[in-house]
């Protein structure tokens, strides 16, 4: 994928964009917060993984913060990699590394041949576009569920005017999240690889559907159940509930010739698999799927099947002003929550008027079965028996995110990062 982006738009050699990365494998970087904190939970997984250990790991203990870091079995691969382009990680050395990890695996051990590597390819797929107040809104489509999703939320909401609402009023948590369950019920129900499943994407966003279901969200009391509903073009499918963990990243970028990049990638759980091959994690993005296969005798759109692609939440969004211009790019972290954290950050721009930073800033809203889940700690969190007494418990729990984002305001592009975890926003 990567390779595929650059020839396409990249400007700089090849080999040039792996410099920064063989330096940091090479000669180190400090371990922070927030890594010595995710080491530490992974450590009772890795008594099996030695591998992992002989990195991350000193004196038999996780390395604390303040502690250099060296990978230097990456920096040798990134090299290759750099010189020889994706067939070095596709075909050869790092293929055999790769089926050896997978065949050897302590636990689950499975296989993965050097065929099916070298028959991998990435597809470029349309962007998903939609309308919200004046602006246009693009992202990622099946098999991310985000920008269906996303979008969906916004046209149930649009009906309403949240900006004379304001952030601070009770009842714009409660529409947002009556929004919220009613694309969600649509998402579990009819999101997967387009390529295996029919999904109805313009069928979710068609505008006369997104009000039919607006219309079902009462600005005074929240819903017994929420249902998915039929848009046009849907055939029959059963709920697809997945299980996402939070083990991605996000980054926004512009250059200088206003090229706009918002990308999500992701190794599933925390450190993927456990498994490492020439000082990298391996991914476990089988668990993005669906692991029963049908449901009330219907088939299930996301379960695993042979080449296909699996579920994910991923929302990386390009937002275009009423001219067609591009003025904000944005996306998260965050498993199942990336689609209500980029959700919340949109609505606090377009509707509430803030900056790009306030808005990420914003406190995180989800579910918990019947439950809110608001961020603790948070102005919403105090607002939390306010928005109960629509009639669907809200409490306060742990929300936490990795938004960032890039807007443009007065003639330049200004970064905004999220507050709740490591990052840094640069301006033009």
């Amino acid at each position: 994928l990567l390779a595929k982006a650059h020839q396409k738009w990249g400007r700089l050699p090849w080999a040039e964009l792996f410099v920064p990365a063989i330096r940091l494998a090479r000669d180190g970087f400090v371990v922070g917060d927030a890594l010595e904190t995710a080491l530490q939970r992974a450590a009772p997984l890795w008594s099996d993984f030695p591998d992992a250990r002989a990195v991350y790991w000193r004196d038999g203990a996780p390395v604390p913060v303040g502690t250099t870091l060296t990978n230097p079995v990456l920096a040798v691969f990134l090299e290759r990699l750099a010189a020889q382009g994706p067939s070095a990680f596709y075909a050869g050395a790092n293929a055999v590394a790769i089926t050896d990890a997978v065949a050897q695996a302590p636990v689950n051990a499975a296989t993965i041949t050097e065929e099916d590597l070298a028959s991998y390819s990435a597809m470029e797929r349309n962007a998903v576009c939609s309308h919200y107040r004046s602006f246009t809104l693009c992202g990622m489509g099946p098999p991310s569920s985000g920008a269906t999703t996303v979008f969906q939320i916004l046209g149930m909401l649009e009906r309403f005017d949240l900006a004379k609402m304001g952030k601070n009023n009770p009842r714009s948590w409660h529409l947002i999240s009556e929004a919220m369950r009613l694309a969600y019920a649509d998402r579990e129900k009819y999101l997967g690889d387009r390529n295996f499943v029919d999904v109805p994407v313009a069928g979710l966003l068609d505008p006369a559907y997104m009000r039919a279901r607006s219309m079902l969200i009462s600005p005074t009391h929240a819903r017994a159940s929420y249902a998915p509903g039929t848009p046009p073009g849907a055939r029959r499918r059963t709920l697809a509930v997945q299980r996402e963990v939070p083990g991605t990243t996000h980054f926004v970028a512009v250059d200088g010739n206003g090229d706009v990049v918002s990308m999500t990638s992701t190794v599933e759980g925390p450190f993927g698999s456990q498994l490492m091959a020439n000082g990298y994690f391996l991914n476990n993005e089988l668990t993005d799927f669906t692991f029963a296969p049908e449901k009330d005798s219907a088939p299930v759109a996301n379960r695993v099947q042979a080449g296909k692609r699996p579920l994910s939440s991923m929302s990386p969004t390009i937002v275009y002003d009423a001219a067609g211009k591009p003025v904000l790019a944005i996306g998260s972290a965050g498993g199942k929550r990336i689609i209500m954290h980029v959700t919340k950050a949109l609505i606090g721009m377009i509707d509430f008027g803030l900056s790009a930073q306030d808005a990420i800033a914003l406190p995180n809203i989800f579910m918990d079965g019947d439950d809110i889940v608001v961020e603790q700690g948070t102005w919403l969190a105090d607002m939390a028996p306010a928005l109960s007494a629509f009639g669907r418990h809200a409490k306060a729990g742990v929300a936490s995110s990795k938004l960032n984002a890039v807007q443009y305001v007065d003639g330049h592009w200004v970064g905004a990062a999220d507050p709740r975890s490591p990052g840094l926003a640069l301006s033009q």
